[in-house]
Formats: structure tokens, C-alpha cells, sequence
């Protein structure tokens, strides 16, 4: 087999060093881009013959050609080497060989620069629609869950203390609305980058008569760009996809540790499948929940990616420098990272249930309806300062005599605290029924939450 010869070979002299090769090629890792290279190619090579670049001869054998080599790939068959350094330059040493001249004719007005570039953009606007069909089946995963718990309720926390009773629904409703601007976010990103590099050349352009318009819409993009300088070597769209991965691993690992903590016997307010737990090789009666702990865990290496695709953008002259090809690295990583985390927590989300009995025998632990006793006195014409002032002193008064809840003093405490205060203050002090009687839109008890499930069981159809 003859000697695989680099496209910039002959510009230098002496022989390759062994230590170089290895440590310039991206082969081993942009390769899973084949597909959209060889997309991109085919509508670069149909661009030239519209142009009158090359024949329609030519054009056919290089489609041939390059849809071969692609079944190839796709079969485990092609052989890829090193020496070629990327998959770009992989792809057309394998269609020269088939085609000759024809193959060799691909590369006119085009530079690996804005080739890839091409590419990249590619690949991340089919697989954002891919991270946005995992988002949708988890929030729907999400949706389900909470369907079964409209009228059962929970207490809610700040600061990890006991704040105020909630349906379990609305609990679990909060991430389906996070998860929605993950979504929302991603849909924003690819619009920005659905816009065609192809043509720009290495920095300046090309002399030859490209149709950088017609290229553009056989690849389905919106628009050209339209600054050959910045177009090789823009990678905003990059960082901003891992941004999008970043905050998408920060909802996730936010449900994972509420998780990590309700499983735990202290709480006991859920119970995963078996499927997402492990055990300990030394203390047998260890239920480990280290999926979700891997979905917390693996945040760090969404938010590790960032830094890095930030840190090699900041200090880029312009306009290509090879630090870019480092981009796909982070992509990739921050990318597969998101995808697995998402696939998981749908898993988990699909397998669990709530002890609604354990969660309902311990709420009146934490004064849930000191709040509620507050806007009690509201009602009633007392200034709302006042009126926390009020119940903070009755919830004083509760823990030096060792009471546990509110409704535990006596009429006559409660008068003597306020006046304003009568027997009624009692159906004011249930957690339950605190939770049914929030009104405002978008609050955490039941009939908002039923409204909301009803809201994005529709939504969810539509996405």
C-alpha cells in the first residue's frame, strides 16, 4: 500500500516525525463525524458543478464514491489511519482513491478551515433535536409521576428547612418548568448557529465563482455568513451549546440530590427502583442510590468542558488556529454527558414512588402553616409585619414547651397572643389543608398543580 500523503505534504521537507503524527491527528475523535462531512461534501461537489467547477461526470462519481465510503464507516469496514490526521482529510484520500481526478477536484474553494467549521454546525443541529427528544421524555416521565400525587402533600424546603406544605405534583412540576427552558435554551442556540461557513475559505475567500447560497440550502441552513474571517474561526456556538449541556447537568443534579437525600432513611420520602441502586461489598445492608449520584457527579464534567472551550476561545488571534481543534473534544464530551444523564433520570423518574404515608405522618414537624397563620391575621386587619412577628413569637413559645406544631396551644395562648385571633385559627393549622386553600397563580397546591399537569400534557404532544 503506498504511503498515505498529507494534502500539506509537500510544502515541507524531511519526514514526518512519528510524535508529531500522534499528537496532531483528531482522527480518533472527529471521525463520528463522518456522516455530515460527507453530507456537506455532496453538496459542495453539486455547488462546483452547478458552478461549472467540474462536470456532471465528475460530480456523479464523486457521490458514489463518497456514499460508498460512508457505508463503509457505518460497517466497520474502512480503514482509517492516522497519517490523515482528521476525518475530513480521511474521507477524500479514500475518494481519490476510488475516483482519481474527480476525487481530487472535491477540494476546490475549500479549505479544511471552513469545512469544518461546516461540519461541526452540522452535526450539533441534528443532535440538539436529539437532546431536546431526551428533555421531552423526561419531562413527560415527570408529568406522569406527578399525576398520581396531585392531592398528596409534602413539605417544601429553603435553605433545607421545613418551609411550607406543597403538593407533591407541584414538587415535581418545578423541573418539568427547568427542564422546559433547557429546552426552550437549546431551540435558541441552534437558530444562531443554522447559518453555512462553506465557502469562506481558509480566511479570505476564494477567487473561483462559488454559490455560497446554493450550498447553504442544500445543507437546510437558514443563511450564509457573511465575514469570511470570523466564519472559520467563530466557536461561540460551541461554548454556547455546552452552556446549554452545563445548565441541563445543573436541573439534573439539583433533582438527584433532593433524591439522594428522600431516599435516605431520615427522610424516606421515596423509594427508587432496585435498577438504579447498587449495594456494598462489605455492609450488606446498603441501598446505595448511585445512579443518581452519578447524574450529580458527572455535572463536573459538563461544567469542565465549558471552562475549556472558554479558556481556548479567550486567547485565539485571529482568525483559524489549530487550538480549535480541540473544540469537538468538549462538544463531544459535554454532549454524550448530557444525553446519558438525561436518558437515566427519565429511568429513575419512570421507577419511583413517593411514601405519601411517611411523608403525611410527619407533617405537622416544622410549623409548615406558621405562614399561613400569618396571612390568617392578615385577613383580619393586621399588618403583615406585625403578623410574623406574632406567630414567630407563638413558634418560640411552641419549642420552650416542647410542643410540636401550632395547633397544639390552646385557644386562650393564641388570644393572648392576638386578640384578633378566634376558634377558627384551628382549620387554619393543617398543612393539608393550607396546601388547597393557595390561591395565587402558579402556586404549589393541588388545583394548580392539576391545572398545570392538564398544561404541559398538551404541551408535551406538541414537542
Amino acid at each position: 500500500m503506498a504511503k498515505a500523503e498529507k494534502s500539506w505534504e509537500k510544502r515541507l521537507s524531511g519526514s514526518v516525525d512519528e510524535l508529531a503524527v500522534h499528537f496532531v491527528e483528531s482522527l480518533s475523535f472527529d471521525r463520528r463525524l463522518y456522516k455530515v462531512d460527507i453530507v456537506g461534501s455532496i453538496a459542495h461537489a453539486e455547488m462546483l458543478a452547478a458552478q461549472k467547477l467540474m462536470t456532471n461526470a465528475e460530480l456523479a462519481e464523486i457521490k458514489r464514491g463518497l456514499i460508498e465510503i460512508g457505508e463503509e464507516i457505518a460497517a466497520g469496514t474502512f480503514a482509517f489511519d492516522v497519517t490523515q490526521e482528521d476525518i475530513h482529510m480521511a474521507v477524500e484520500s479514500a475518494l481519490i482513491a476510488k475516483t482519481g481526478d474527480a476525487g481530487r477536484k472535491l477540494h476546490t474553494g475549500r479549505s479544511r478551515n471552513d469545512q469544518v467549521a461546516t461540519d461541526i454546525r452540522l452535526w450539533m443541529r441534528d443532535e440538539i433535536e436529539i437532546m431536546q427528544t431526551h428533555i421531552t421524555l423526561l419531562q413527560r416521565a415527570l408529568v406522569k409521576l406527578a399525576e398520581k400525587y396531585t392531592d398528596a402533600v409534602m413539605p417544601a424546603y429553603t435553605h433545607l428547612q421545613r418551609a411550607q406544605p406543597v403538593s407533591i405534583a407541584s414538587y415535581l412540576l418545578s423541573f418539568v418548568e427547568m427542564l422546559a427552558r433547557d429546552w426552550s435554551r437549546l431551540k435558541d442556540c441552534r437558530k444562531r448557529l443554522n447559518v453555512c461557513p462553506l465557502g469562506s475559505g481558509a480566511v479570505g475567500g476564494s477567487t473561483l465563482p462559488l454559490d455560497r447560497t446554493k450550498t447553504a440550502e442544500l445543507l437546510g441552513f437558514a443563511d450564509i455568513t457573511y465575514n469570511s474571517i470570523d466564519a472559520v474561526s467563530d466557536r461561540d456556538f460551541c461554548a454556547e451549546y455546552i452552556f446549554c449541556c452545563s445548565l441541563i447537568a445543573a436541573h439534573l443534579s439539583r433533582l438527584a440530590e433532593d433524591w439522594i437525600l428522600y431516599t435516605a432513611s431520615e427522610f424516606g420520602f421515596i423509594r427508587t427502583d432496585d435498577a438504579y441502586c447498587t449495594s456494598s461489598s462489605m455492609m450488606p445492608q446498603k441501598r446505595n442510590p448511585d445512579m443518581l449520584e452519578l447524574i450529580r457527579g458527572k455535572t463536573g464534567t459538563a461544567y469542565g468542558a465549558l471552562v475549556a472551550m472558554l479558556t481556548i476561545m479567550k486567547a485565539q488571534p485571529s482568525t483559524y488556529n489549530r487550538d480549535l481543534q480541540e473544540d469537538k473534544l468538549h462538544v463531544f464530551a459535554a454532549s454524550d454527558n448530557a444525553a446519558a444523564c438525561l436518558q437515566m433520570a427519565e429511568a429513575i423518574v419512570s421507577h419511583t414512588a413517593f411514601n405519601t404515608s411517611k411523608i403525611a405522618a410527619g407533617l405537622d414537624e416544622g410549623f409548615l402553616d406558621a405562614t399561613a397563620l400569618a396571612e390568617y391575621l392578615v385577613n383580619r386587619g393586621v399588618p403583615f409585619r406585625q403578623a410574623h412577628g406574632i406567630v414567630g413569637g407563638l413558634v418560640a413559645q411552641c419549642e420552650k414547651e416542647g410542643k410540636q406544631k401550632l395547633a397544639d396551644l390552646s385557644i386562650e395562648q393564641f388570644k393572648a397572643a392576638c386578640d384578633k385571633i378566634h376558634e377558627d385559627v384551628y382549620v387554619a393549622l393543617n398543612p393539608a389543608g393550607v396546601c388547597q386553600a393557595y390561591k395565587t397563580l402558579g402556586s404549589a397546591g393541588p388545583t394548580a398543580a392539576k391545572a398545570q399537569i392538564k398544561y404541559w400534557k398538551e404541551k408535551l404532544k406538541e414537542q
